[in-house]
């Protein structure tokens, strides 16, 4: 089960932004590289949208690899948005939290997004709270090196 630890609040005051180059990077076959900037980038500005309702979280477990979200990964969470049929969430279920994605029809429940976990069935009287709509995943590509 995919589990998740708290990282803080989104600070709105601090900004960088760095060049985004106008031309896309080609997942197959290489294309030539252009040197044209179309504009600063700031991660802030892309990733969050609602500083004061945003959070982030760092992810244990891997019962959403199926949905992109590896061990490791920095989860963006924004606690203002209502959560739909078929968003990732942050849930708190019997007291610990997790990450799902969440099924409202039709029944509640949540589901992992790797086949050897199965579904969260809530029973009757267990309260749910949602604590979060994930909105960003932030992945480390390079390897650690020892």
């Amino acid at each position: 089960m995919s589990t998740v630890a708290l990282l803080g609040q989104a600070s709105p005051q601090f900004g960088l932004a760095l060049p985004l180059f106008a031309d896309r990077v080609a997942a197959g076959f290489p294309s030539p590289a252009a040197d044209y900037i179309e504009q600063a980038l700031d991660l802030n500005e892309l990733c969050i949208s609602r500083p004061a309702a945003t959070f982030f979280v760092r992810v244990s477990g891997d019962s959403m690899v199926d949905a992109g979200i590896y061990p490791h990964d920095v989860l963006v969470v924004d606690r203002s948005l209502t959560p739909q049929q078929g968003d990732v969430v942050i849930a708190c279920l019997n007291a610990e939290l997790t990450v799902k994605e969440l099924q409202l029809t039709p029944c509640v429940r949540l589901l992992p997004r790797n086949p050897r976990y199965a579904p969260i069935e809530l029973a009757p009287d267990q309260e749910l709270q949602i604590f979060g709509v994930v909105t960003t995943v932030v992945r480390q590509c390079r390897r650690r090196h020892s």
